[in-house]
């Protein structure tokens, strides 16, 4: 589509274009690593897209999320998501949920359709579930360890879940993936030490449940990242 992929095709060639243009990459979680996750892939020509989330902007998304701009807060992720994606690459395929996933909600998406799947998710729950059903389907996956209370982007990682250390996040999901027989997940993981935040009232979710305290410049690289090995993975 008049060269857009070009550049892109100079360092990958034509074929691995092709490829991509014919991969279908589900996203589940488009805040601050999901969301340039999602741009990475739709530059670099993935012509596929489910992308999955139930959110919807907020003003406190504006600091570090890519989707996040006045003019968008209070849609839904999905729709401005797909919307973005479109602007990108007209002809991508798009097919947007705004559900939360859960196992409730696992049955509703056939992992075997995709070549690919982006754990962006919050909650160990939904992350176990991801990589249970993208290994019983036996489709690539990566997830993304903690994000939050962190500032150097320069400490990611991206190795197995069974061999990182340090990340509270990773350590949950360590006992949780054996327990349901998942041996081997691919994760982008930072060894930094959370900064110790004073979540007061102020910055406690609707839920109550803390937010935790996060920056423009360490969420994105973890979605730039895992990008990257999303593409490597496809055409490499």
């Amino acid at each position: 589509m008049d060269n857009a992929f070009s550049r892109t095709a100079l360092l990958l060639g034509e074929g691995a274009i092709q490829k991509l243009a014919s991969s279908r990459v589900a996203i589940f979680g488009l805040g601050g690593v999901g969301g340039y996750c999602l741009e990475a892939l739709a530059r670099s020509g993935v012509g596929a897209f489910d992308l999955v989330d139930a959110d919807r902007i907020d003003t406190t998304n504006l600091n570090r999320q890519i989707l996040a701009l006045r003019s968008t807060v209070g849609r839904l992720k999905t729709e401005v998501a797909a919307e973005r994606v479109r602007d990108i690459n007209p002809a991508a395929n798009v097919r947007a949920y705004s559900i939360f996933y859960t196992d409730e909600s696992a049955p509703l998406f056939d992992f075997s359709q995709y070549d690919y799947v982006v754990d962006a998710v919050d909650t160990v729950a939904a992350k176990v579930s991801l990589a249970l059903r993208a290994q019983e389907a036996g489709v690539k996956i990566i997830s993304c360890m903690g994000a939050g209370n962190k500032l150097d982007p320069t400490a990611f990682e991206v190795t197995d879940i069974y061999k990182t250390s340090v990340c509270p996040l990773a350590r949950a999901m360590r006992s949780q993936l054996k327990k349901v027989g998942v041996k081997s997940l691919k994760v982008v993981y930072s060894k930094e030490q959370p900064a110790q935040i004073d979540n007061s009232a102020a910055q406690k979710r609707v839920s109550g449940r803390p937010s935790p305290a996060s920056c423009a410049f360490v969420p994105s690289v973890a979605g730039l990242i895992m990008a990257g090995e999303v593409i490597k993975d496809l055409v490499l």
